[in-house]
């Protein structure tokens, strides 16, 4: 037997380098999870490195430490051996559990791993020794040994992996390296040394001499070199994690400022604390004032008991709180503000804090009042025009019935008068222009009336016979028509729709009329109606022209109200062709443009066959967007 012991200065070497290795590996273990996509694998091997490298180094120093009287060498290759299995082992234990999909139960098949990994190492190093003497080992303490190394190993991977402050890193990092020293020192203690001759001791003692101590402080100068650098990359990205979090901070700051808001944030159970420099800002408050409940004093008393109740309903909810009221600002103006806040969870579900922001939407709420006012107004103007429109129109009524008396007592008069029949035709034809005008001006009266009650347009579908119904409204223009020599044709066979009459005979009235007025009258001109299918349940009608046609430029801003294009030698304000757009659109269609100047145009309007319906069969809006095509 010989006599051993152990060199105090050389284990607290080993102990160090085993703190320190578990606190390396402990923090570049941590950041395998939050690496980015393909930088994982290298803060991976860091780890294992790290880790490895340091309980290797450690039960080198370790073994080193141990004076037993004997001279001693290391084979290379089972030292080597030793260090390959502790970094591997590291290795497969770290990346099993670093899975992003890994779970808390992934560690019990982990630990045992890495820990017979590092038993292994141990007594592979244990037989890289080369003495004059022979080694024996105690069953029970080796079992005792391995039991350290993987309940030591699989508590490291558990601290490793789940989230921790710098002091309970360090403190986690304190346990495994004395864990790990005391596997080490614990199997150390298995063995029995029997020395040899002492002539062969001599002679060994010859050969393999050497500075223990010397050869200790090599390896682990190593050791702290390596682990310094892998701390210093940690620091690096500790560096580099803060930049992004200052700037991302940044960014929500100016994101925050950007849309008129103030940040706030309030503990979990809701109330404001700590410093609030943008509630400050905004409400003029102290700490003293707003902190707990404070802040409701700042909102305005008729919204503060709703703000108080929906709030407290939201923290115990958990859920995003969305709500407006008013504060008092600064200045002492009441302003509306928007509120959304959204409870912070820590990594254990529980909610951290709550973050919110307060956008100031005063001026939208003003010109909503604004708008509405403006809208009432327009109701009641619609109404008095549409009223006293209705008194010049009773009066063409009656002078209407007193024309159809005239045009009795004629046809008497000029019964034997050779042109007799022609003008009788004439007036007749006069008068139901007239009547047929007069019923539309009753319909769009009407229509106002309606707008001015309900504040919006609502369409009355029918079925439509659209030959008959576009041969009206071009009859309705014949005779100007006639005056400029202008060719209008309907086709014979236009396919019914079902939409609300006054519209139809207001987009295409206007359309045709719009021809009319832009065609040339140095030369006779044609205006032509087609249609056919189109797209789905849709019919596609051409109003097509011969006349001065549209500049490319001016296809889109003819539909803008009170725009017009090329020259203004026509009267007009620049009204029909928006009106035209607003009506096709909200008739579920779409309109479009195809013209080339000095040949013509061609305003295509793709009506549904049947009317969008929403619920409670309303008619509902369908805006496509209009589009300008190219000439053709």
């Amino acid at each position: 037997m010989v006599s051993t012991g152990y060199n105090p200065a050389l284990v607290a070497l080993s102990l160090a380098i085993a703190v320190l290795a578990s606190y390396t590996a402990l923090d570049l273990g941590g950041r395998v999870r939050a690496a980015a996509a393909g930088l994982g694998w290298a803060w991976l091997l860091g780890a294992a490195l790290a880790m490895g490298g340091g309980i290797w180094s450690m039960h080198f120093v370790g073994m080193l430490a141990f004076e037993m009287g004997l001279p001693a060498a290391y084979d290379l290759g089972h030292t080597l051996m030793s260090l390959l299995i502790a970094i591997g082992t590291t290795g497969a234990a770290l990346a099993w559990v670093g899975r992003r999909r890994a779970g808390r139960w992934d560690v019990l098949v982990a630990g045992p791993v890495m820990g017979i990994g590092v038993a292994a190492m141990h007594y592979t190093g244990m037989a890289a020794m080369r003495m004059p003497g022979h080694l024996a080992y105690s069953v029970p303490v080796v079992t005792l040994s391995v039991g350290i190394a993987i309940t030591a190993a699989t508590i490291a991977l558990w601290l490793t992996f789940r989230p921790t402050s710098v002091w309970q890193r360090f403190a986690a990092a304190l346990i495994m390296g004395v864990a790990v020293a005391g596997m080490h020192y614990t199997g150390m203690a298995a063995a029995t040394i029997t020395a040899e001759e002492a002539g062969a001791h001599s002679a060994h003692l010859a050969a393999t001499s050497v500075d223990q101590q010397n050869l200790a402080l090599y390896v682990a100068g190593v050791t702290f070199v390596i682990l310094f650098l892998a701390m210093l990359a940690s620091a690096f990205d500790q560096q580099r994690i803060q930049g992004e979090l200052r700037a991302s901070e940044e960014r929500f700051r100016a994101a925050v400022q950007a849309v008129r808001g103030v940040l706030w944030t309030n503990d979990p159970q809701g109330r404001m604390t700590g410093e609030q420099p943008g509630w400050t800002a905004l409400t003029g408050q102290t700490r003293a004032e707003y902190e707990g409940f404070g802040w409701a004093d700042a909102v305005h008393p008729e919204d503060r008991q709703a703000s108080v109740e929906a709030w407290n309903a939201t923290v115990a909810a958990r859920s995003t709180f969305l709500h407006e009221h008013r504060v008092r600002a600064r200045d002492g103006l009441w302003r509306h503000f928007s509120i959304r806040a959204i409870p912070v969870l820590d990594p254990h579900g529980a909610i951290r804090e709550w973050v919110g922001v307060h956008t100031d939407i005063t001026e939208q709420r003003e010109a909503e009042a604004e708008l509405r006012e403006s809208n009432e107004e327009i109701q009641r103007y619609a109404y008095i025009v549409s009223h006293d429109l209705r008194a010049p129109l009773v009066n063409v009524m009656g002078f209407t019935s007193e024309l159809e008396a005239v045009r009795q007592e004629l046809r008497t008069v000029l019964r034997d008068h050779p042109q007799g029949a022609r003008i009788d035709e004439d007036i007749t034809e006069a008068l139901s222009f007239i009547q047929a005008a007069i019923v539309k001006m009753e319909r769009l009266i009407a229509a106002i009336l309606k707008l001015s009650r309900e504040g919006r347009r609502r369409f009355s579908p029918e079925p439509l016979a659209m030959t008959p119904v576009i041969r009206g409204i071009a009859d309705a223009q014949r005779h100007q028509a006639g005056r400029k020599g202008v060719t209008v044709t309907v086709a014979d066979d236009l396919p019914s729709i079902v939409a609300d009459r006054l519209a139809v005979e207001q987009v295409f009235g206007n359309l045709i009329d719009n021809a009319l007025k832009y065609l040339d009258p140095a030369r006779p001109g044609t205006i032509e109606v087609t249609a056919r299918p189109a797209c789905g349940n849709r019919i596609r009608f051409d109003v097509s022209d011969t006349g001065r046609g549209i500049a490319p430029q001016d296809h889109g801003r003819i539909f803008e109200l009170f725009r017009r294009s090329g020259t203004q030698d026509q009267p007009g304000e620049g009204i029909g062709l928006a009106s035209v757009k607003a009506l096709v659109r909200a008739l579920g269609g779409r309109i479009e443009v195809s013209s080339q100047p000095g040949v013509g145009t061609t305003f295509i309007v793709t009506l549904p066959r049947e009317p969008v319906t929403g619920r409670g069969g309303a008619a509902t809006l369908d805006p496509p967007d209009t589009i300008s095509l190219a000439a053709e």
